[in-house]
């Protein structure tokens, strides 16, 4: 199953947009690696993130996270805590929000969120 996320024209060079997602916020962005789509929620403590300097930042503890891998740079944030990365797929000129099937990229070393996703992401 897919759903819409944004148009490929949409997404910045640079920085990144937030998208709304089901009710919640989702950071999409250009990386190394491609398109990437993040939860905006910090796992820390469940704050928003801001998009800066090439990294995405908690503006509540400064926790801060490498916007390519998700992996927790410096903050209070555990060692071990990383972003909460969606799985996608372009299809025509849009990205799309995929589950029950793989995404393009290949995650292998992100981490089982059954265990270690936050108690609730960010809404507005």
């Amino acid at each position: 199953m897919k759903h819409a996320l944004i148009k490929l024209d949409e997404i910045p060079q640079t920085g990144s947009i937030i998208v709304p997602l089901f009710g919640r916020e989702v950071h999409v962005y250009r990386s190394e690696h491609g398109l990437k789509a993040a939860a905006n929620v910090c796992p820390h403590f469940g704050g928003p993130l801001d998009c800066e300097g090439g990294k995405l930042i908690c503006p509540w503890h400064r926790s801060e996270f490498d916007m390519t891998t998700g992996d927790r740079l410096t903050g209070p944030a555990s060692k071990n805590a990383r972003l909460m990365f969606l799985s996608t797929r372009v299809e025509d000129d849009t990205l799309y929000y995929v589950w029950g099937e793989q995404s393009q990229a290949s995650f292998s070393s992100l981490p089982d969120f059954r265990t270690s996703a936050p108690l609730a992401w960010r809404t507005r």
